[in-house]
Formats: C-alpha cells, structure tokens, sequence
C-alpha cells in the first residue's frame, strides 16, 4: 500500500509540474509577443518617417557682431540659446529684434504634413520672446506660427491662447505639425493636443527654435533644446 501511494504521489506532483511547465511556456510567449505602449496611442509622431538631424541640417542665427559662442552652446546634447534685449539683430541689414534661433535648413517643405518634436527647458525670468516658430507666411507677415514665453506661460503669438502654464524651469515635450496643404497647424505638449490653428500660406515653411525677442522682452532671454527630431508624414 505504502508503494502504491508513493507512485500516485509522484505522478501528481508530475502533472503539476507539467501544467506549471505548460504555464510558464505560455506566459513566455505571450511576453515575446509584439505590444504597443500605453502612449502609443497619443504619439503625434505615428505614421511619420523620422529624417537625419545634425549640424549639417541647422544654423544658429545670432548677435551679427558677436561670436556665436557668446549666444550659443551644445554641451552634453543640449542646445542652449541666450540672448540680451539690448543685443544686435541676427545681421548689419535686419532690423528686427535680436534672437538667437537654431534654423532648421534643407527640410524647408512647400507640401506634405511635415512635424518637429524636440524637448524643451525655458529658465524663469524669460519673457517677451518667440521660443519656436513655423517661419512662412503670406505677406505682411511672415510666420504662420510663433510659440511665446510670456510671464511663464507658453502662449500662440503675443499673449494668445495660453498653450502651456508655468513653463519656468522643467523639460516638455514639444510636436508641431504643419500640414502645409490644408494649412492645419497641431501643437502638441507631453503627447497632449493644446493647439490647433490656421497656417497662413507663403512659398515654404521651416522650422526654428531658440530665442526671438518681442515685446515687453526681458533683459535677458534664454531657452535649452535637446532631441530635436524633423518627420515628415507617409504618403
């Protein structure tokens, strides 16, 4: 009897042990499975092709008398664009306002739905200044949207539409998408629509970031940029 029910003990720890086996082969495939993220689903950059991006893609437009180094640093990854209100414009001819701007060059668009996504840091105290902008318009002006850092908030142009609220001292996650045919301007912060407006036309658009003082600027204006990525939509 004792043997009888030693080798029924055994063949039922067997079949546990299989059905356990069993189980854990079919968790492992379930896990080696593709799966989409949770944020997929709000990621602006879904069904874009992402384009090279580095030095031989941007210029940085600064104080024509100054050094650029005086105005701008890459440091670590971080492209950090400063520039004073009492500054020189961009060059001995312009007579706007003084900026320090990376300016996206050879992805100027005049079709398709092109995107910029980058992380942004804007220090408290700047104020009265452009951060980003889709340059292109129909004239008399000549962007179809400007990004502006007033009184800590990220504003559409000269205290519009209030985009983000105390944008002071973190990292945010910026995608603008500019659907240049149908003129439809999205603006999305962290994954999250905030904006959407009307382009305003003109021969192209390019994308440019950095420091573009306005009114009522501060003395000193400053903004940081890293992962700076340039997408255009599948066709």
């Amino acid at each position: 009897m004792a043997i009888s029910s030693d080798k029924s003990r055994v063949m039922r720890l067997s079949m546990i042990s299989s059905l356990l086996i069993k189980c854990l082969i079919h968790l492992l495939a379930m896990a080696a499975l593709p799966c989409e993220s949770a944020h997929d689903d709000d990621d602006p950059t879904r069904g874009f092709v992402s384009f090279p991006f580095n030095t031989s893609y941007y210029h940085i437009q600064s104080p024509y008398n100054l050094p650029e180094e005086k105005r701008y640093s890459f440091v670590n990854g971080v492209h950090k664009c400063w520039v004073y209100s009492t500054d020189k414009p961009h060059s001995r001819t312009s007579r706007t306002k003084p900026r320090t701007e990376i300016a996206i060059q050879g992805y100027e668009y005049k079709s398709g739905t092109w995107e910029f996504e980058a992380y942004g840091y804007v220090p408290k105290g700047t104020s009265g200044v452009s951060i980003m902008q889709v340059f292109g318009s129909k004239p008399p002006t000549a962007t179809s949207l400007m990004l502006m850092v007033y009184d800590g908030s990220l504003h559409c142009y000269s205290k519009g539409q209030v985009v983000l609220a105390n944008i002071y001292n973190k990292w945010f996650k910026l995608n603008v998408i500019d659907d240049f045919d149908s003129r439809k301007i999205q603006v999305y912060i962290n994954n999250e629509l905030k904006l959407e407006v009307m382009g305003r036309g003109g021969k192209y658009h390019a994308f440019k970031c950095g420091v573009y003082a306005h009114r009522n600027d501060s003395r000193r204006m400053e903004s940081r940029w890293k992962g700076i990525k340039i997408f255009r939509k599948k066709v």
